[in-house]
């Protein structure tokens, strides 16, 4: 059941599974970190330090073979994902075996190889949508500032303008611009919008930075404050309501006006504001084959190499148990962007209003 309308039709199975323990159901939505490797020097991440005893090719076909269909949306991170010297194989694994509907990379555009590999996971992968997220963290200077490596804003430019080319001849690719905002930009948010909307992405998406164990930022002083963070949350949501979304879009702008409203209140009143499926419909898999809920708490929940390859088994087992347990008591909130989508889709209230959007003409309209 990999369509998104067989996505929808798993809800009401993940809400009973979170709930009662059953029917027991493998995540609808998986992380790949394949490598921590990066050529990136970020002040708000520390990931590139990392080195890791990674898992290979091999271990990442057993893996992938006894996940099968069940995911529907797989990211593939980093580090750089696309300096993983077989990224390619691995999408073409991923697709292989699992037949995802999205396949979601995300680069800092320093590669000059990304487009070629890129391009060959595209002819490998024809039934998925890949969406390949640049990231671009300010204009000119300031982004080349904030990432750490000087000319890294001409290597986007150039990158993004290459990757416009592909998406002209592969109709299964999107191309968007991504932006963490931090307090190194988290005033310049204007900038950030009027460069990506006349730069003809397909998506502008923005996170706000966080402590994450999977970066090394725990106790880094990197997220805005409150009041700076709604102020910019406001522009983000002003500039997606100016504008007119048609089809599938129409939808994903209406989650992503959802996501900012809910970031915005997670941050307000300090709780999980909507229940967290991270555990049960969402999981990341590490570098080096361990199995965390997400990428912030980034529990052990077992090793891959220690289950032979079997991702059920680590899901299906005793010691994730007691993460759930910690999860569904609230006893951890975050805004995470790739957990967060996910839990909306469960959530009747926002289910709700994006339904409401979607069929009201004037609810995401022009300017």
């Amino acid at each position: 059941m990999n369509s998104m309308l067989g996505v929808l039709a798993k809800i009401p199975v993940f809400r009973l599974y979170r709930r009662f323990g059953w029917p027991q159901t493998l995540p609808v939505n998986i992380t790949l970190s394949p490598s921590p490797k990066c050529n990136s020097r970020c002040l708000t991440c520390n990931i590139w330090m990392k080195r890791e005893n990674e898992l290979r090719l091999d271990e990442w076909d057993r893996v992938l073979a006894s996940l099968g269909r069940a995911p529907y949306w797989f990211t593939i991170s980093g580090g750089e994902p696309l300096m993983f010297p077989k990224i390619v194989e691995l999408a073409q694994l991923v697709y292989k075996h699992c037949r995802p509907g999205i396949i979601n990379i995300p680069t800092n555009g320093i590669l000059r190889s990304g487009p070629e590999r890129v391009r060959t996971i595209l002819e490998s992968c024809p039934d998925s949508q890949l969406i390949i997220n640049l990231s671009l963290d300010g204009v000119g200077q300031k982004h080349d500032f904030i990432r750490g490596v000087m000319g890294n804003f001409e290597k986007f430019e150039e990158r993004l303008q290459q990757y416009f080319e592909l998406r002209r001849e592969f109709s299964n690719l999107a191309v968007g611009i991504h932006s963490v905002v931090s307090v190194f930009n988290v005033h310049d948010l204007d900038e950030l919008i009027a460069y990506a909307d006349q730069s003809a992405a397909d998506q502008f998406i923005t996170e706000i930075a966080e402590p994450r164990v999977e970066l090394d930022t725990v106790g880094l002083p990197i997220t805005p404050d409150k009041a700076a963070y709604a102020a910019a949350i406001d522009q983000l949501i002003a500039y997606v309501n100016k504008h007119q979304y048609r089809g599938v879009s129409r939808i994903t702008e209406a989650f992503r006006v959802e996501y900012y409203r809910l970031v915005k209140r997670i941050l307000d009143e300090q709780d999980q504001v909507i229940a967290c499926y991270a555990g049960w419909a969402s999981a990341q898999i590490y570098a080096d084959g361990t199995v965390w809920p997400c990428c912030v708490r980034a529990d052990n929940l077992g090793n891959l190499r220690d289950h032979n390859y079997d991702f059920k088994a680590i899901w299906f087992g005793e010691k994730i148990k007691e993460v759930r347990r910690s999860i569904a008591a609230k006893e951890c909130y975050c805004p995470l962007a790739n957990a967060s989508y996910t839990n909306m889709l469960h959530d009747v209230p926002t289910l709700t209003k994006v339904a409401a959007k979607v069929i009201t003409p004037d609810s995401i309209r022009v300017n």
